[in-house]
C-alpha cells in the first residue's frame, strides 16, 4: 500500500495563508488540517477532507497529493 503526503504547508505558504486560513478556506477541521500538515506519509485519508482543501487551493487532487511511498 502506498503513502501519500498533501502537500497543504507548500501551497499554503504559496498564497500566504496560515493553517487556520486553509481550515476556513476548506471548510475542514483545524485539527484535521494540522493532522494532515504534518504527516510524513498516510495511507488514508478523508476523501471528503481532501476534494474541500483542492477546491480552497484551486487544484486537482493530483495536484494536493504527493507519493512518498509506493
Amino acid at each position: 500500500m502506498g503513502l501519500v503526503k498533501l502537500r497543504i504547508r507548500e501551497l499554503a505558504q504559496q498564497r500566504g495563508w496560515n493553517l487556520k486560513d486553509v481550515a476556513a478556506k476548506a471548510d475542514v477541521p483545524y485539527s484535521t488540517i494540522t493532522t494532515y500538515a504534518r504527516s510524513e506519509g498516510m495511507a488514508t485519508a478523508d476523501i471528503t477532507a481532501v476534494m474541500k482543501l483542492a477546491k480552497a487551493f484551486e487544484i486537482t487532487i493530483e495536484e494536493l497529493i504527493e507519493v512518498v511511498e509506493e
